[in-house]
């Protein structure tokens, strides 16, 4: 299992091997983590996407899925790109959040990533509860059965931090 880390702070500044995007389906850049890490990461990343749209992924990413790109000029070697759920009351949705720290976690792993840096995926727009976020984030990594030595869940608020810290320590 991998060394679980909380920073309360920007993910587009940790110096790790791959940063996690909280990405749209089109790869395209957007609000929120995606539009700072598209920003800071400059063109390359967004070249890379393209290329994956052009190719690969026509209709787009898929939720709970992962591919990685260049990180640009972010002080990563990659950048794993996710697609987070849309939080609904009426329809659980919370294995596709899972599936979203799985698959990232097994790009990290093909790609030889040792640390990894991840956001409170789905948690600001897409509406999902930050405490449960938090649940699903920690217990999925915990059980993931990953070569990468460092997680590090980067925390923009004082809320997600409190809520991963206390989830951390459940």
């Amino acid at each position: 299992m991998p060394e679980l880390v909380l920073v309360h702070g920007d993910i587009t500044e940790q110096q790790v091997d791959a940063v996690v995007n909280a990405a749209n389906s089109g790869l395209l850049g957007g609000g929120g983590v995606d539009g700072a890490i598209h920003r800071r990461g400059g063109p390359e990343i967004l070249a890379a996407c393209r290329e994956l749209r052009a190719t690969d992924l026509r209709d787009g990413l898929p939720t709970g899925r992962a591919v990685a790109t260049t990180a640009g000029k972010l002080p990563a070697r990659w950048v794993i790109h996710t697609v987070g759920p849309v939080w609904s009351a009426r329809e659980d949705r919370s294995a596709l959040l899972a599936s979203c720290y799985r698959e990232s976690l097994r790009v990290a792993d093909e790609l030889g990533a040792r640390t990894v840096a991840f956001p409170a995926i789905s948690t600001g727009v897409y509406g999902w509860p930050i405490d449960d976020g938090a649940r699903i984030a920690i217990e999925t990594v915990r059980d993931a059965g990953t070569d990468v030595a460092e997680v590090r869940f980067v925390l923009f608020t004082p809320d997600a931090h409190d809520a991963f810290a206390s989830r951390l320590r459940a």
